[in-house]
Formats: structure tokens, sequence, C-alpha cells
């Protein structure tokens, strides 16, 4: 929970993160990809998608917390990341937990803003913790 508070509080100072808010350049496709967020001036890239391991569960026998649902995970990139939500259809908002650098799940609200199913489908979702609005704007890797 301290490197998730600390890694928001620094992105909070000066940013207004609304990354689909008409202004920003992914608004109708993922111009950048990754892990990211809008601070007014430009998007800001903390993670690359290349650096990020994307995996789509279609069946509730093998998905995150037994229902169909995303995992985002990099462990070779600083920090490391691991992200799950079961949010996958496209305009849905519910909750998904991520962790930063091996910390403690925390819960966070996401809205899928673009759904895919299969590998190499782009998948966009918006993630909020607090006040701090961040995107994954990343690739489906692997259909498990």
């Amino acid at each position: 929970m301290k490197n998730i508070f600390i890694l928001l509080l620094l992105l909070s100072l000066g940013t207004s993160c609304d990354n689909d808010d008409g202004n920003a350049t992914n608004e109708s496709q993922c111009n950048y990809q990754g892990f990211s967020y809008f601070d007014s001036n430009n998007d800001q890239t903390l993670i690359p998608e290349t650096e990020l391991d994307t995996q789509y569960f279609p069946n509730a026998s093998n998905g995150p917390y037994g229902a169909p649902g995303i995992e985002i995970a990099s462990f070779t990139s600083s920090p490391t990341l691991f992200f799950t939500t079961n949010v996958i259809e496209l305009n849905e908002t519910g909750p998904g937990w991520i962790s930063i650098n091996g910390a403690e799940l925390e819960g966070v609200t996401v809205t899928c803003q673009r759904a895919g199913t299969a590998v190499g489908d782009e998948v966009r979702l918006d993630v909020i913790y607090g006040s701090m609005e961040l995107e994954f704007c990343v690739i489906i890797d692997e259909v498990l």
C-alpha cells in the first residue's frame, strides 16, 4: 500500500489524468501503449506495453476471482506490477485490483473503454484509485 500511495502521490502533483475527456491523444485509439496517465500536456507512460504481459481468461473456471477477466503483469520492469479485473465488457465499470512492487493488492475502479477477446486485440482500461486516473492500453498476449 505504501508503494501505491507514493506512486499515486507523485503522479497527482500537477496532473490532470483524464485520458477520455476528448483532448487526449488516445481518445479514439491507443497512440501509445502500456500503463500510462495524461499530465495535462502529454501522455506519460509508466510501463511500456512491451514490458507488460496481458492474459485474457474467457471462462469463469479459470478467470480471476472465479469469473472471466484480464490479468496484466510485469515482473521485469521497475516498478513491477500486477493488475487483475473482471471488467471486460465495453463501457462496463467495476472493481479491479493492483499491486506495485509486490505490495498488497489494492482495490481500484475500472472502466472498460475498449474490449478485446483474442490474441492481438487491443484492450483499454481506465483505472481510478482515489483521485488518480491511470490507463492500461495493452494488447492481449495470451488467451487461457
